[in-house]
């Protein structure tokens, strides 16, 4: 009769381990395996994490900004290259062909003044910084017309891209508020309260 090689006890195949020492024998494997596996259970990279994590952070000031202008009146309409072919974000990770670029390159909402009808380019932008310059644009970026909201913990501010060309900037010290665009004739009051729930949603940010 076969013997267990370890123990003595019955096993099928002569040299062998019976069922217990050859489980005991690879309780080390069996821990490696289980904790490679609760690993991938664990969810997403940390590369992976960031990615989701600023692609929220972006949703949520670009929903600030669409509720602000509906709040006015204004008539929105989401533009940007999630909108306009949905999944498209996904298939263009690391895609750096010219069309790539264009698509991602394209500004989050064209607005339209109930007023005088007027229709603008907005591109929407969170820093925890309060800071934008040209340097943030995307290289060759082609919506000139475009108008930049910038939605930081503490203000809502606006500038052009022509401006930003010019060499003007947005940082926490500069007054160049939402409110004070003359294009769009905002009520200030209004603009407080978004401001007041950004502070909110990007306290702990």
């Amino acid at each position: 009769m076969a013997a267990c090689a370890q123990c003595g006890s019955y096993t099928k195949f002569n040299g062998g381990l019976c069922y217990s020492c050859y489980k005991g024998d690879n309780s080390n494997e069996v821990e490696v395996l289980d904790k490679e596996q609760e690993e991938a259970r664990l969810g997403l990279s940390e590369k992976d994490r960031m990615y989701r994590y600023n692609m929220i952070k972006g949703r949520i000031a670009e929903t600030l900004i669409q509720e602000l202008f509906l709040s006015l009146n204004y008539n929105v309409f989401r533009y940007g290259m999630e909108n306009t072919i949905p999944g498209i974000m996904d298939l263009l990770k690391g895609v750096n062909s010219d069309v790539a670029k264009s698509i991602r390159r394209m500004p989050d909402f064209v607005i339209q003044n109930p007023k005088d009808q007027k229709v603008y380019f907005l591109e929407v932008k969170f820093r925890a910084s309060g800071e934008f310059k040209l340097k943030d644009l995307p290289k060759n970026y082609p919506y000139h017309n475009a108008f930049i909201i910038l939605v930081s913990k503490a203000h809502i501010k606006c500038i052009t891209v022509p401006e930003l060309q010019e060499g003007k900037e947005i940082t926490p010290k500069t007054k160049n508020y939402l409110g004070s665009r003359k294009e769009f004739d905002l009520d200030k009051n209004t603009i407080i309260e978004f401001c007041q729930f950004a502070v909110q949603f990007f306290e702990g940010v």
